[in-house]
């Protein structure tokens, strides 16, 4: 029996984040997870599908500082966080659970 190689890539997420309802159902899901270094990574993902020179430029932030700060491994600060959000028109809300 002959065995095939399976070539797995990477999956780009950003080409899937065409418009504000497809932002807003994955970030949706990102928050839900409450963990902090996804939500940011999420955050990094869709400010690449919107431009990150654009939301660099918005925020006043470097776009070497955006990558690192919202990354895999990225710690933003809540300021930067809430820059890039209000450059990328995603607001945050809080309500009490039911």
């Amino acid at each position: 029996m002959m065995r095939m190689k399976l070539k797995i890539t990477d999956y780009d997420f950003t080409a899937a984040l065409v418009d504000d309802e497809a932002i807003a159902i994955f970030m949706a899901d990102a928050l839900e997870t409450g963990d902090a270094a996804h939500i940011a990574s999420a955050l990094g993902i869709v400010a690449k599908a919107k431009g990150m020179t654009s939301v660099a430029a918005d925020t006043g932030l470097s776009r070497e500082q955006l990558y690192r700060s919202f990354s895999e491994e990225g710690n933003p600060t809540l300021k930067s966080t809430l820059a890039v959000m209000k450059a990328l028109g995603i607001e945050l809300t809080a309500k009490m659970p039911k």
